[in-house]
């Protein structure tokens, strides 16, 4: 579901700025340091994340595979003095 906030732009410096208020931030999957790109048209601007979005664990917890995933971590023999 789409999240909606109106914002007021501010002096930021030289530039201008809207803050991302943490609601819609996290329904966008924006990290603090993560890079976007932010694009003009002749409604408005978009900002959308560059690359590939991290996965939430949910997703990641569905995507799991336990026939390709489980098992032994190490599958080599004992290496030091381990006790079993």
């Amino acid at each position: 579901m789409a999240k909606t906030a109106t914002l007021t732009i501010q002096q930021w410096g030289n530039s201008l700025a809207v803050r991302i208020p943490a609601a819609i931030a996290r329904s966008a999957h924006f990290e603090v340091g993560q890079e976007v790109e932010v694009t003009t048209d002749e409604i408005g601007v978009t900002v959308k994340p560059v690359g590939p979005r991290k996965l939430t664990l949910a997703e990641k917890l569905e995507k799991f595979d336990p026939a390709k995933h489980a098992g032994e971590a190490m599958a080599t023999g004992q290496v030091g003095a381990e006790a079993f």
